[in-house]
């Protein structure tokens, strides 16, 4: 019996240990944004409606945390996917003006915020860019939805 219960906790530990070094290397092999505009963002089609909400909901609840509910407009360069509609409607419902090609005024605080949605190992790996933070967490996904699979991981440039 002990044979199995330390079986399974191996393979968990294998299994946490190889999403941190996924989430280590999405982090690390990132493209950085500059001052003239951002990167691309991408994220895979095949998340379901439900798992990207809780994916954007979350990761910008952090967002937030770092640069403050609603104190800037975000310039976000979306996709199609499900997750780059979530995002936008993440952002706006807390309180994030959001613009997308328009240009804005030059006394306006533009942030630049790119993403990259990745399928790893069973997993989904999140990540949100702008000039001065990252953020990136690991999530178990299923058609209802996603839960954290990862403590967040957070960078500060500059």
């Amino acid at each position: 019996m002990n044979v199995v219960l330390s079986h399974s906790r191996l393979l968990r530990a294998i299994r946490s240990f190889t999403a941190a070094c996924s989430l280590a290397i999405l982090l690390s092999g990132c493209q950085s944004i500059g001052t003239d505009g951002i990167v691309a963002s991408s994220a895979p089609p095949e998340i379901s409606g439900p798992a990207a909400s809780a994916i954007a909901g979350d990761m910008v609840s952090r967002f937030a945390e770092q640069i403050g509910p609603g104190k800037a407009t975000v310039a976000l360069k979306t996709d199609t996917s499900p997750f780059g509609q979530a995002l936008e409607a993440a952002l706006k419902g807390w309180g994030y003006a959001v613009v997308t090609d328009q240009k804005t005024d030059s006394g306006t605080r533009v942030i630049p915020l790119a993403y990259v949605i990745l399928a790893v190992d069973g997993q989904v790996l999140a990540r949100l860019s702008t000039n001065t933070v990252e953020l990136g967490r690991a999530y178990s996904v299923t058609a209802s939805g996603a839960t954290p699979a990862s403590a967040l991981s957070l960078m500060r440039r500059g």
